[in-house]
């Protein structure tokens, strides 16, 4: 069974070496509550009571990984301002100490602001600049990226489209991983998937796949099935890992699918859940596990999260008991 697999890896005491590109960013919070409109205008007025500061896209990938054990060397942007020195920070804190972080002057670090007034959302403010990075920053990241190569068990690009995977940068780090025989997991954003041909598993949701596949809707596995071939074609991906929210995910190759139904009971919030798959996926990949079982474990994972509100994380620990559990299920079947 898929538990005496995984129980038998942690046992060894082998800890996982990911190499993990991506966008970085803050999400920061802001707590408060509001019992009145303004008199300037019909909006609330937010008395603030708390604040808050986290990684935020790939960062959140990273505390992912640093959850399960995983030994992490980030890579990325950050501006030179207040926010980039904050994400450095946070990078320590996370378990992120390791890392080939360049400083770009001429950007600002992506910071996503939240208004929050009970659990309820009041409005987001976004600070970027989404501009592709100059040769000389590429070439820098590149160079930093190359050092670290060896390192890796498995390469994670978490593309926010912030700007880091342009088409040259992308294929140049993707050749470069295949020629050292690394595998590389892409969690694709935008709509044109050709920069990440070569790349070992692609895993866009159901709405990025039809986007990137030119194709109106996915609702039947005939139309996953086409809109894949697409994806295939322009890619020479390996694998496609598709997640399709309240229906789980499906695993393909260029001629067979598996789909994993949800395994999740309750849904809180499904913030930061696609994080938590990528980097289940990644983390049990490394260890050498197929492709089917490392996306049966990360379903497990995501179906752990879920249960929080906010992005949160899962253990080893967990996943393991949310899997026995499940395995009891079907033996009393």
């Amino acid at each position: 069974m898929l538990t005496d697999k995984v129980q038998y890896l942690c046992k060894t005491g082998v800890k996982p070496n990911i190499l993990l590109i991506g966008d970085l960013m803050i999400d920061h919070y802001i707590y408060g509550t509001a019992s009145r409109l303004s008199p300037e205008a019909p909006v609330p007025v937010v008395n603030i009571s708390n604040e808050s500061t986290t990684l935020g896209g790939a960062g959140n990938v990273l505390k992912n990984l640093v959850a399960l054990g995983a030994n992490v060397h980030v890579a990325g942007i950050t501006g030179c301002d207040d926010m980039g020195a904050k994400l450095m920070d946070l990078l320590l804190e996370e378990g992120g100490g390791n890392h080939s972080i360049i400083k770009d002057n001429s950007r600002a670090t992506t910071v996503k602001s939240r208004v929050l007034v009970g659990n309820h959302q009041m409005l987001r403010l976004d600070k970027e600049v989404t501009n592709s990075l100059s040769g000389a920053i590429e070439k820098s990241l590149y160079n930093k990226v190359m050092r670290f190569i060896d390192f890796a068990d498995v390469i994670i690009f978490s593309d926010y489209n912030k700007g880091v995977f342009s088409s040259v940068l992308t294929q140049r780090f993707i050749k470069a991983a295949r020629q050292a025989g690394k595998k590389v997991l892409v969690d694709p954003k935008g709509a044109d998937f050709t920069k990440y041909k070569g790349a070992s598993v692609i895993k866009p949701n159901r709405k990025e796949l039809a986007e990137a596949a030119k194709v109106d809707h996915i609702n039947t596995i005939d139309q996953l099935r086409i809109a894949a071939d697409v994806i295939f074609k322009q890619t020479d991906a390996d694998n496609l890992v598709v997640t399709l929210s309240e229906q789980g995910m499906v695993v393909l190759s260029r001629d067979s699918h598996i789909a994993l139904p949800v395994e999740a009971t309750e849904v809180f919030d499904v913030t930061g859940a696609g994080d938590t798959v990528l980097a289940t996926m990644a983390y049990f990949l490394a260890l050498n596990l197929p492709l089917a079982d490392a996306c049966t474990l990360a379903n497990h994972a995501a179906a752990i999260v879920i249960k929080h509100l906010g992005s949160a994380t899962t253990t080893i620990e967990e996943i393991l008991s949310h899997l026995a559990a499940g395995e009891r299920k079907i033996a009393i079947a």
